[in-house]
């Protein structure tokens, strides 16, 4: 877990995770839309169970493997994410 993960707000969440999605998709951080479905920017079921690893790894919560396509968009990740942080 990160040391600031107690502090994370939804802002750095959500930087974060436009930064690792575009570092999967091998693409700049500024290509990637908050607002758009990640499975049409390139978002793979592979990829959206790594997601899913490094999330845990680096905000030191569970979650489901199934969260890329619950909250299927940046925006609804961080809004998902934010919450869950916020209960630890």
């Amino acid at each position: 877990m990160s040391e600031t993960a107690v502090q994370t707000g939804p802002q750095e969440i959500r930087t974060w995770l436009v930064e690792r999605i575009a570092y999967y998709l091998d693409r700049p951080a500024d290509e990637i839309d908050p607002s758009g479905p990640l499975v049409e920017i390139g978002l793979d079921s592979v990829y959206a169970l790594t997601l899913c690893g490094d999330v845990e790894d680096e905000f030191g919560i569970l979650v489901e493997p199934t969260m890329a396509w619950d909250h299927p968009t940046v925006d609804a990740l961080t809004a998902h994410l934010a919450e869950q942080v916020a209960r630890q």
